[in-house]
């Protein structure tokens, strides 16, 4: 089974600086990618440089997570693409746990390990954590991680269990079922394209797993931090492309419209914050959705959609209305 990680970059030199050596280190059973996105900073000459033994990729422009991965990974022959952030720090022995997976389990067509905060190492990182699901009205959450509550790593997820989405930040996948899945949809460009592919894996009764002994470090935030809008524009834009895509037929205008209801609160509780931005965000990201309807809708399979994969009770119901903190509570 050949591994390939690959690392997207975009004026990321310092990530790489910090990065990458930990990467080279710890992965001799992979081949490792840096897939550049059209930097316009010195990235690809310190890459020539200092790590000549990474094997670079050129795209042609920045299309975002989404595209820069399809592009980068066209041509790569390996069984095992592992899309890897270019802000974490890979462990010994990171990849075992993963391979393993792969090898005993055919049909498990994704894999993601425990990550852990970079800063604060005990903690979970909110980008994935020790696994994510969605609830019914398509909201993302972890175990180990609900909204903004951020769990201590005491052993708690300790596990290797099936989940619903495996996060981008290490995103481990077979080549077919990613070809199969049809890749990720380059028109999210960032944000929550790997639980639309993770949907899709699903609905195509691949089974996605969490690889517990298998540990990573994520800064989180390197490209788009919590408080620039444009992050709040892409996650709610973006969690309306889910819904449309992905939700069964009977129910998707009725869980749009609940979600439509919840996104205008959570734009007000912006401006109660006095975070103008991210109140214009909301509503830009819905504009932008309305004029997308047709083009998402068209993008429905043709495959089962499985309503198994929700959790029955609200997230924003549990943890704002019912003070639910930690994944075992919902």
């Amino acid at each position: 089974m050949k591994i390939a990680v690959v690392i997207l970059n975009w004026n990321g030199k310092e990530l790489l600086k910090k990065f990458l050596p930990s990467v080279i280190s710890h992965s001799a059973e992979a081949t490792v990618y840096v897939a550049d996105n059209a930097s316009t900073d010195d990235s690809i000459e310190f890459l020539q440089k200092n790590f000549p033994e990474v094997k670079l990729i050129q795209n042609e422009i920045n299309g975002g997570y989404a595209k820069g991965y399809n592009d980068a990974l066209r041509n790569l022959k390996e069984d095992i693409f592992i899309l890897l952030n270019s802000d974490i720090e890979v462990t010994a022995g990171w990849l075992r746990p993963i391979i393993a997976i792969f090898e005993h389990a055919p049909k498990v067509g994704a894999v993601q390990p425990k990550i852990l905060d970079f800063n604060n190492k005990s903690y979970f990182e909110y980008a994935g954590a020790a696994g994510g699901f969605i609830d019914k009205y398509a909201y993302p959450f972890c175990r180990g991680r609900i909204f903004d509550h951020i769990e201590k790593d005491n052993g708690q997820y300790n596990d290797d269990t099936t989940i619903f989405w495996a996060s981008g930040a290490c995103l481990a996948i077979r080549k077919e079922a990613f070809l199969e899945a049809g890749g990720l949809d380059e028109d999210f460009f960032a944000h929550q394209e790997e639980i639309d592919l993770c949907w899709r894996l699903n609905n195509l009764n691949y089974s996605i797993m969490f690889a517990s002994k298998s540990t990573i470090y994520h800064v989180g935030g390197a490209t788009l931090s919590s408080i620039n809008p444009m992050k709040t524009f892409f996650n709610f834009r973006n969690s309306l492309y889910l819904i449309t895509k992905n939700v069964p037929s009977p129910q998707i205008f009725w869980v749009l419209f609940i979600r439509m209801i919840l996104d205008g609160i959570a734009a007000f509780r912006f401006l109660g914050q006095g975070k103008f931005n991210h109140f214009f965000a909301v509503f830009r990201a819905h504009l932008n959705f309305y004029s997308s309807f047709s083009t998402m809708r068209k993008k429905r399979k043709n495959f089962p959609k499985k309503e198994q994969y929700y959790k029955t009770e609200s997230v924003v119901y549990a943890h704002y209305l019912r003070g639910k903190k930690i994944f075992r509570e919902i």
